[in-house]
């Protein structure tokens, strides 16, 4: 018996310093971009990684790591390799206190670069064999036996296995949580998450970006590009999206909808009801996994019946945490404290 079974793409992450020119060359230009396979062989043939930091990584995978270190009884389904990377990913993940249910592919481990190019974070990842989980790998006795199911939003492209999921998981009563993973999934998937939100028992995390990317592409607003600070995101988000998630929501008890909104707390919109928690500022290291961190503490405390303000409260101080170091690199004892306040529950 499980309290959260995370479902989702395998990651070996990769934190490593390159120049402009290495960027260049191996087309790592943008923000996120996808890399072929013998792209990322180049990359690691070529990067010198003696002050890199490799650490499992995937938002569900990540979810069940911080979620097993507060105590919970976390499972984490994917595909991987057979390869070093696949034992990397597991042992970190088993380490953690995750009971892994991992399917073996021919093809490589996924791999993630989270690169510091001049100042600058850009991510290339080349997911590989996390491609290859299909709805036959999801048995119906792995979904019977969790209390929530946390769906990683990058896996929304293979449509049979998410509903797969969903229904299976819906006829039982059971609660999905979906992370929208990013805006390039918002913008190609907000009709789906909100047909899949009317009709299944869903939480739906977004940040601040993503949620504002949801609103427009529903409104079918242009969805202009600009750089805004927290402040000013957290009021386009109170003036013109909060009014349509309340919507939304208004009814039964889902979908609850919650929006990370980084230093500035989170929103949380449930049953017509909005719950502002706000945190304190910190200045991150990085701020990868500090999301998947949230939604671990949320649904944790969710899990363990904390009200809604609690769980985004206990989210908070968790990401605050996941912020301190690359990725979830983190020791299990930095979260006791936490984890102390969800066995009381």
């Amino acid at each position: 018996m499980s309290e959260l079974l995370c479902i989702g793409n395998p990651i070996v992450d990769v934190f490593v310093d390159i120049d402009n020119d290495l960027a260049i060359k191996y087309g790592i230009t943008a923000p996120a971009q996808h890399i072929d396979r013998e792209q990322a062989e180049a990359i690691l043939r070529e990067i010198d990684f003696s002050g890199a930091v490799k650490s499992s990584g995937g938002g569900a995978a990540n979810v069940a790591k911080i979620s097993a270190m507060l105590g919970m009884k976390s499972v984490f389904s994917g595909c991987t390799g057979q390869d070093d990377l696949a034992a990397l990913f597991e042992d970190e993940i088993t380490g953690a206190g995750v009971s892994a249910m991992l399917v073996k592919s021919n093809e490589k481990t996924g791999l993630c670069f989270v690169c510091n190019v001049n100042g600058e974070t850009r991510f290339a990842a080349s997911p590989a064999a996390a491609l290859d989980l299909t709805e036959d790998h999801i048995s119906e006795d792995l979904i019977s036996s969790a209390e929530v199911i946390v769906v990683d939003g990058y896996i929304l492209d293979r449509r049979p296995l998410v509903q797969h999921i969903l229904m299976r998981a819906s006829r039982r009563g059971i609660p999905v949580a979906l992370d929208a993973a990013s805006v390039f999934q918002v913008r190609s998937k907000a009709e789906e998450i909100l047909t899949y939100s009317r009709n299944f028992p869903l939480f739906i995390f977004m940040n601040a970006d993503e949620a504002i990317a949801f609103y427009n592409t529903i409104r079918k607003s242009r969805d202009e590009e600009m750089r805004l600070s927290e402040k000013e995101k957290e009021a386009i988000i109170l003036r013109d999206v909060s009014p349509m998630l309340k919507i939304i929501t208004d009814g039964e008890l889902f979908p609850i909808v919650v929006v990370k909104l980084g230093g500035r707390g989170a929103i949380v919109f449930a049953g017509g009801n909005v719950y502002h928690e706000e945190t304190f500022t910190i200045i991150p290291r990085n701020t990868v996994g500090a999301g998947d961190a949230f939604c671990a503490a949320f649904i944790s405390a969710w899990i363990r019946s904390k009200s809604l303000s609690e769980c985004a409260a206990l989210g908070n101080k968790v990401a605050k945490e996941i912020l301190k170091v690359p990725g979830t690199h983190i020791k299990s004892g930095k979260l006791k404290s936490f984890a102390r306040v969800l066995k009381r529950c």
